[in-house]
């Protein structure tokens, strides 16, 4: 067992370092938890002393408007989960300079932690573990959500069971322009051969990583073994698990979640059913599910450092937004000495000196926003703070006039140094290397300057030929190469493009869920300029209007322009209904729209 100090492990709660924020969101940061693909986890504490985590998303990806619009729903879609197993989103802020959001924080390893330093699980730790991640993925199923990156790493390990984090959240980093710059999201000892593959996902995808799971924790390794990204994937897809070093009574569970065909393997119903039949005796989770030894690291994550009992120090000019979550400061209160009432449309002040408590929630605080789902804090008590007297400042009415008179005389000297020579405007535009050129390149309606009238270039068009989109499958332009993935939504999709069928309606369409269509005329030719400036918009082109050679302009709310060329639909005699496109496309060629 692991010896316990009074303080607390510099292993596990890292201070924070000069290029920390102190305060995310109203939150006052006490530790860094750690670092990951997306971003930092910091250790901080609701007004009422609960512990929380709090992720902020690296700035690479902040800078990405395709990204912020995936993490924006995928939050939303994370805060509606709410199970025994899971680390439910509490609060987030997706706008910000910086999006983060907040989880419960769990006092307990990772999987991958624990095995690496304690080795391998017994058997009834193991089923326990399996049963409880199979629990939280019904839950996340449930909500629509594929949680696309489930490894050891996102399993911790609490003191009555695990709980799976990071849901759906990674899907927000997949495609996006950083996917080829040397930034990694998705561990690829972990993914299933279609994911792998081709990149396709769906709940199979995560009975899969399940298998992986299960498999790792029995034996302490993967059952795919480690090395290069690219080996391990290749394994992955073409070659069997090393199952050799599993107990007898897993192995039939885990080479049935190992399947490569999605469709063989079993239900989450059926794994936790398989998992009562293995074990010895009745299943039931409680605080010695785990070996001792991984039980002290539960201990010594309890003790927490002490959260900051000080306010944060007042800035010396009028208060503006926070940098992490830029909403505007609240009213002041004209009596410094009076109690303030909380009230959710004025931002609650900071202690007066001397009262002890937590600290009170900064402009922006999550008391200020909805908070998700079965999360309830009550309204902190407040005090309003202390004003010193201001003691009148000597006048010094010589300096501001000799300040003005200077001040008059160099905004006049740079007007005239602005002005032409000669009367003739037409001569300033036609000079070589002027930025105010009437004939500046680019033809977009967005994309102009604050200053000087210069427009955005037009980004190079690329092309895809081909695309075979499925019924009930969707793609997204910013993806590069646009994959159809199945949609969550059978009915209407969620994606930039996408095909359904409603065979009630008798109804074949294409349509779009962030964006808008133009159908072109036969005598026009799809472009750049030709889909800025049609404004016939629609959301959704029946197939009975379209023919081979049929164009359509896309335009996504993130700013991408596509030409979508219709090559067909499927035969009579194929498996599947599919329709086959070509798709021209030009990213970032607008600003993200508002909506």
């Amino acid at each position: 067992m692991i010896a316990m100090t009074s303080t607390p492990s510099a292993n596990l709660f890292k201070p924070l370092e000069q290029s920390d924020p102190t305060v995310v969101g109203g939150y006052r940061l006490a530790a860094v938890l750690g670092t990951g693909g997306m971003g930092k986890v910091y250790l901080s504490y609701t007004p009422g002393g609960r512990p929380i985590a709090i992720k902020v998303i690296r700035p690479e990806f902040s800078e990405d408007p395709e990204f912020r619009r995936r993490f924006q729903r995928e939050v939303q879609a994370a805060q509606r989960v709410q199970g025994l197993y899971t680390a439910p989103v509490i609060d987030s802020d997706t706008e910000g300079s910086q999006p983060w959001l907040a989880t419960a924080y769990v006092p307990g390893p990772s999987l991958a932690h624990a095995v690496a330093q304690h080795g391998a699980l017994p058997l009834r730790s193991v089923l326990l573990l399996t049963v409880g991640v199979a629990e939280a993925l019904h839950v996340i199923h449930g909500a629509g959500i594929v949680h696309r990156d489930l490894k050891p790493a996102n399993v911790l390990l609490a003191s009555d069971g695990p709980r799976v984090i990071d849901f759906g959240i990674a899907r927000a980093a997949e495609t996006t322009a950083l996917t080829g710059t040397g930034v990694s999201v998705g561990t690829p000892a972990f993914m299933a051969p279609e994911q792998a593959a081709a990149g396709t996902v769906g709940p199979a995808t995560d009975i899969f990583a399940l298998g992986q799971i299960a498999a790792f924790a029995a034996i302490g390794s993967p059952a795919y073994g480690e090395g290069s990204s690219h080996a391990v994937l290749y394994r992955i897809v073409h070659e069997d698990p090393d199952l050799s070093r599993v107990p007898a009574e897993l192995l039939p569970l885990v080479t049935r979640c190992l399947t490569r065909d999605p469709e063989g393997r079993p239900s989450l119903t059926e794994i936790i059913e398989l998992c009562h039949e293995i074990s010895p005796e009745p299943l039931r989770q409680g605080e010695d599910w785990l070996p001792r030894s991984v039980a002290g690291s539960i201990t010594e994550r309890l003790r927490l450092p002490e959260p900051a009992k000080t306010p944060p120090p007042q800035p010396t000019v009028a208060p503006t937004p926070t940098q992490f979550s830029p909403q505007g400061p609240g009213p002041v209160n004209p009596n410094p000495y009076a109690p303030t009432a909380f009230s959710p449309s004025a931002a609650p002040t900071q202690n007066a000196p001397g009262v002890p408590g937590p600290v009170p929630p900064m402009p922006g605080h999550p008391m200020h926003r909805t908070p998700a789902p079965g999360y309830h804090t009550p309204p902190p008590v407040v005090h309003a703070p202390y004003v010193p007297p201001q003691q009148p400042k000597p006048k010094r009415t010589g300096l501001i006039v000799a300040a003005s008179v200077v001040g008059a005389i160099v905004v006049l000297a740079v007007v005239g140094s602005l002005l032409p020579d000669g009367s003739g405007g037409d001569d300033e535009s036609k000079s070589p290397g002027s930025g105010t050129s009437s004939s500046a390149s680019g033809s977009g309606s967005s994309g102009d300057a604050s200053g000087g009238g210069k427009k955005r270039a037009d980004p190079q068009p690329v092309s895809y030929k081909g695309i075979d989109l499925t019924e009930g499958y969707e793609l997204m332009l910013a993806d590069s190469p646009p994959r159809p993935v199945e949609s969550e939504d059978a009915a209407y999709g969620n994606g930039d493009l996408y095909f359904n069928v409603i065979d009630y309606l008798e109804e074949a369409n294409i349509g779009t869920a962030n964006g808008k269509f133009v159908l072109l005329n036969n005598t026009q030719k799809g472009s750049l300029e030709t889909c800025r400036t049609e404004t016939r918009f629609t959301e959704k082109i029946g197939l009975d209007q379209l023919s081979n050679g049929s164009e359509i302009c896309v335009l996504s709310d993130a700013g991408h322009i596509a030409v979508a060329t219709y090559r067909g639909k499927s035969g009579e005699d194929d498996p599947g209904q599919y329709v086959t496109i070509d798709l021209e496309i030009w990213r970032n060629a607008e600003d993200p729209s508002e909506s």
